[in-house]
Order: C-alpha cells, then sequence, then structure tokens
C-alpha cells in the first residue's frame, strides 16, 4: 500500500499531461464570439496616429462591411498580417484598428515604416476593449456591417486564403 502511495503523484501527473495534450487539440480559429450579432461595446479612446482625437464605437458605423483589428507591435503574428492588411486598405476595404497593450511611441513608429492600414487606430494601452471583444489572441479580427454589428471573428493570422474563405462569403452572399 505504501508503495502504491508513491505513484500517486506520477499518476496525477500522467492525467494532467494528457488532459492539457487533449486540451491543445482547440482550434483557436474555431471558437465561437459572444459578440456576433451583437453591436461592438462602447469605448473612448485617443488614436495612435493622433492622441488628442477621441474615437468610439459610432465611428465604426456608416463605412458598409469593415474590419476591426486588434494588433500590437510585439506580436510576431501582427507582423506576418500588416501587408495583407495594407493591401486590403489600399483596395479600398475599411479597417479600424485597435492596438493594445503597447507603448504608443512603439505603435508610432510601426504605422510609420510599414504603412498605416487603418481609418484610425485606437490606443488601448491597458487591453480594456479588447477585453470587452473576448480578445484571448493577437491578432484578431472581426467583420462588422454598417451598424456596428459583429458579423465574424477570426483569430490568427489574416491571409488571402483567410480573406476568401472566411470573410468574402459574408461580405457577397
Amino acid at each position: 500500500m505504501k508503495r502504491l502511495k508513491l505513484f500517486i503523484p506520477l499518476i496525477i501527473f500522467v492525467l494532467l499531461a494528457i488532459l492539457f495534450t487533449l486540451g491543445l487539440g482547440i482550434d483557436p480559429h474555431k471558437m465561437p464570439s459572444a459578440l456576433v450579432g451583437r453591436p461592438v461595446p462602447n469605448f473612448s479612446l485617443s488614436t495612435v496616429q493622433d492622441t488628442t482625437r477621441i474615437v468610439d464605437q459610432e465611428q465604426l458605423k456608416g463605412h458598409g462591411f469593415a474590419l476591426i483589428n486588434i494588433w500590437a507591435t510585439w506580436c510576431g503574428p501582427c507582423r506576418q498580417e500588416h501587408p495583407f492588411l495594407v493591401k486590403l486598405a489600399n483596395n479600398g476595404f475599411p479597417i479600424f484598428g485597435v492596438n493594445a497593450k503597447d507603448e504608443l511611441e512603439l505603435a508610432q513608429q510601426w504605422l510609420k515604416e510599414r504603412g498605416d492600414p487603418y481609418k484610425f487606430s485606437a490606443f488601448d494601452p491597458e487591453g480594456r476593449l479588447g477585453l470587452d471583444l473576448g480578445v484571448y489572441g493577437y491578432p484578431e479580427t472581426f467583420l462588422i456591417n454598417s451598424e456596428g454589428q459583429v458579423l465574424h471573428r477570426f483569430a490568427g493570422v489574416l491571409t488571402e486564403k483567410v480573406w476568401q474563405r472566411d470573410f468574402i462569403p459574408l461580405i457577397n452572399p
């Protein structure tokens, strides 16, 4: 019996390892968002581009379909997707950014060096808007309609393939 007690920590460890491994099988791109079908949460933030300018959820309305992209300079995948966002913006698709949990100077430098695809990028240093949006990783992108209602959420790098597969069918049904 004493020998069996010695194996209890090992058994617990093995069980936790199995549960952890199974949990890794969850595809974060397919996790639902509680905001789909609901309006973008209320916010009032300054912008990265002009810290004297205050923006809110009302300024997201009236643009037809648009994207809200959550990004940060410390986010490696954000670097990867940024050229595609610039391409979309250059093709006339409206994109609003939310720079979260970042330093203002670094965010300003990022947009200057890499191009600024955003109509505005709200500066959210504490990540409160991200929390209200249900963001759990960076980058995340939300498709909204002209009324500011969330139609779709995508977690991960937005690419041409993802755009065609997940967004275009919602924009052009």
